[in-house]
């Protein structure tokens, strides 16, 4: 069975199941976060290498302000509460996005779990916050200019494969999987470099609802597609003979 190496996440859903129960927004987020903890351990037991978790993204901070407040208490709460098991599971966190938008408490218990975590390699999981794909494009395009700029590289050089190196995630392996909860069928300016090769799978499931078994389906469509990566199919299968 072809099992994704990299799995990305957009995990859509927890205010409308809120909304379902006439419950605060707010709730929908802290069930969210147990179904986080779940897809972790799937996988971990399947051998995903790296899974990256679309948290908050760059454009979220147009909510209304309780809710964001709510999410940044619960985001610090779930860092606290959290860090320490993920370190004994051997998982290695890391983060991606504009960290200074956030209060330096956040920030300090970010570079906190990364710095603990640093070692390990079970599983890197991956946390967009205050990510954007548009500002991680630009901020790579920015980088390169600069370099040119003071004579480090040369302007003519720059290709597909210098520019892949310096968005996020350039260490990891290419994202073989992006998973959509919630009934949307779009990536919302998520991971847009990354995912140029990815799988999309879609479920109308709320997020707060995913478990194992919406995740094996997840990973049971995927063996079955045959990824051509520009080429016939009959050359793919002549590949793999």
């Amino acid at each position: 069975m072809q099992t994704p190496r990299h799995v990305a996440i957009i995990m859509d859903g927890n205010g409308r199941w809120a909304e379902q129960r006439k419950r605060p927004r707010l709730i929908g987020h802290r069930a969210g976060a147990r179904a986080v903890r779940d897809t972790i351990e799937f996988c971990i037991d399947h051998g995903v290498e790296a899974l990256t978790l679309f948290a908050f993204s760059s454009e979220n901070w147009a909510r209304p302000q309780d809710e964001v407040s709510g999410l940044m208490r619960l985001f610090l709460s779930v860092l606290d509460r959290e860090v320490d098991e993920l370190a004994r599971r051997g998982v290695r966190i890391r983060f991606i996005g504009e960290a200074q938008a956030f209060s330096p408490d956040i920030r300090k218990r970010m570079q906190t779990a990364e710095a603990l975590t640093a070692g390990n390699s079970s599983l890197t999981l991956v946390i967009a916050a205050n990510y954007g794909g548009r500002q991680d494009i630009a901020a790579a395009a920015r980088a390169l200019a600069l370099d040119a700029r003071d004579g480090r590289i040369d302007p003519d050089t720059i290709d597909e494969a210098m520019f892949a190196t310096r968005v996020a995630l350039a260490d990891l392996p290419a994202v073989d999987l992006c998973i959509r909860t919630g009934g949307d069928l779009r990536i919302s300016n998520f991971l847009l470099w990354q995912l140029a090769y990815a799988e999309l799978w879609f479920t109308p499931t709320l997020w707060p609802d995913v478990d194992a078994a919406t995740l094996q389906a997840a990973f049971d469509d995927f063996s079955r597609r045959q990824r051509r990566f520009g080429l016939t199919g009959a050359q793919v299968s002549q590949q793999q003979a």
